[in-house]
């Protein structure tokens, strides 16, 4: 095909050899196929910032560092130069956490560099070699769903342990390759002890999972591994390994009307982009 203008520059630098086919587009980014040194990995191109929806993005950048004093001032106070760097630091979150997630252990894509808005990383595929479908896109039985919602639980303490929240797991950014669950789309994943969100976003990304596989195991929506994960986190006991039991024992306590409400009104918006976002994916997007 027609080497597309953005991949260009990564053409001319050695970087990939052959565009082979356009694998998805959305309203965020495009997912290119490519060959690299003999390697089928995948492109992604990000969209300009004009050509993106961040409603929340203040929410999910909250408590990621700068270590630039002049990039930090620029950013707080909305120059034309921080809003650069605002972008600059969104469009490199997502190969940040890989490399972080995937040092520790966690099922996701292994990147391979991040050059102007395009990112490298591994195509997850299935057992013919083919790209590998998402999650909505997969029949389950009973006890599939109860494994495959197991180790999502793992996945998850797993990003936990190494200090991230993903902030928007859905069934349509997991993958299925041939070993499992692979975790995708991560531009948005938060710092876990820095972002005061950061506890009702891995309740929903927890929750998300439990209520795709109680389509097909209803009893998994008795369950409460959100609460109990994040007060292993709280109290340091989480690790990589902890066995989990799904059960929680809620402290008898007022609950903070004015968190709470500020927790539903934030789920409300959310769950309004997640809408989108499902839709975008029902109608071939990315």
């Amino acid at each position: 095909m027609k080497t597309p203008k953005r991949l260009q520059p990564l053409m001319e630098d050695g970087l990939i050899d052959e565009v082979l086919y356009q694998l998805m587009s959305g309203k965020e980014a495009q997912v290119f196929v490519v060959r690299c040194a003999g390697n089928i990995r995948c492109a992604k191109v990000y969209k300009e910032a004009n050509k993106r929806s961040f409603k929340q993005a203040a929410q999910y950048q909250e408590g990621r560092s700068v270590r630039n004093s002049r990039r930090a001032r620029a950013m707080a106070k909305g120059t034309r130069f921080g809003q650069k760097q605002h972008e600059e630091a969104w469009l490199s979150a997502e190969v940040d956490a890989l490399y972080r997630l995937a040092a520790a252990g966690v099922r996701v894509p292994s990147p391979h560099g991040f050059v102007d808005g395009v990112l490298l990383m591994d195509l997850v595929c299935d057992e013919s070699g083919d790209p590998a479908p998402r999650l909505d896109e997969v029949e389950f039985t009973p006890e599939q769903a109860r494994d495959y919602h197991s180790r999502m639980m793992m996945e998850i303490v797993r990003m936990l342990c190494a200090g991230l929240v993903h902030g928007d797991l859905s069934e349509f950014n997991v993958l299925v390759d041939a070993e499992g669950p692979v975790v995708i789309d991560l531009p948005q994943a938060v710092n876990a002890a820095g972002n005061n969100n950061a506890q009702m976003m891995l309740a929903r990304d927890v929750n998300n999972m439990t209520d795709y596989f109680g389509r097909y195991d209803p009893n998994l929506r008795v369950t409460h591994y959100a609460e109990e994960i994040w007060e292993l986190y709280e109290h340091g006991n989480l690790h990589p390994n902890s066995k989990l039991t799904g059960e929680f024992a809620e402290a008898d306590t007022d609950a903070d009307i004015a968190t709470m409400l500020s927790i539903i009104e934030f789920a409300k918006e959310e769950e309004e982009e997640r809408k989108e976002r499902e839709q975008a994916a029902r109608d071939g997007e990315f």
